[in-house]
């Protein structure tokens, strides 16, 4: 059995921004694509953290069969990817930090994102984050593309009030992992689209230091979501990744 690829999605969209990577993997291996943390209905009394999130993952490749996997993550993904790398090392055989960061947040941006969590709650509804569509993706995107405009719109539209700011409070509580990152041995790639300005090239730079030296793969053209914006060139680089899992395996 070759090891699987499991796929941890970014805030504030669900499993399905994977899709099109989905489809350009091999078929010839298995890949999860859970929604974090979990149904809205699975988080009554549930602690809003990444720790929490990490262990449904945990659970979810077990349950599959498997005493190991490839993990990526995109944005608050790969939060959650690198909570499961220290709660759960043995599990991680390889990681990829897709458009995402190991530190914490800065205190006006925790304060916003547990505001706009109670917002989110009083209100039942995700306005509150409606407006990220423009955020996330890349201003080429944006302009070449309004089908991916529209696509993550209404995925945004669809999401649980309940989960989404559940997410929120887990990622404002969430500590800097940057030494988790440095002490993993096994392969690591980083990927960042050149127009990204959530975490953006420079955040990936550090990312790739801290791991070592690890491959950087910038996609052009490309925002926050690569994996939507540029499917293809995120396909090749966690294939590659595979690739030196099992030849390490």
């Amino acid at each position: 059995m070759t090891i699987p690829i499991v796929l941890l999605h970014g805030f504030p969209l669900d499993h399905r921004m994977w899709d099109d990577v989905v489809a350009q993997l091999s078929s010839g291996r298995t890949v999860l694509a859970p929604d974090l943390p979990g149904p809205a209905e699975s988080l009554d009394g549930v602690e809003p953290t990444l720790d929490a999130a990490a262990d449904r993952v945990a659970d979810a490749v077990r349950a599959a069969g498997a005493e190991q996997a490839v993990v990526a993550g995109l944005s608050m993904g790969g939060y959650v990817a690198l909570a499961l790398l220290e709660r759960h090392p043995d599990l991680v055989a390889g990681l990829a930090l897709v458009d995402t960061k190991s530190t914490a947040d800065a205190p006006d941006a925790r304060a916003k994102r547990l505001d706009v969590a109670a917002r989110v709650e009083e209100s039942g509804s995700v306005d509150a984050v409606r407006g990220m569509v423009d955020t996330v993706l890349g201003e080429t995107t944006r302009t070449a593309h309004p089908e991916l405009v529209q696509r993550v719109r209404a995925w945004i539209d669809e999401q649980p009030p309940a989960r989404v700011a559940w997410s929120q409070r887990a990622m404002a509580a969430r500590p800097d992992r940057t030494e988790v990152l440095r002490r993993f041995a096994g392969p690591v790639v980083v990927v960042v689209g050149d127009e990204d300005q959530v975490t953006g090239v420079d955040a990936a730079q550090d990312l790739a230091k801290t791991a070592g030296g690890a491959p950087l793969v910038v996609v052009p053209r490309a925002g926050h979501l690569t994996a939507v914006e540029d499917p293809a060139c995120v396909a090749a680089a966690l294939a590659e990744l595979a690739q030196r899992v099992d030849a390490g395996a």
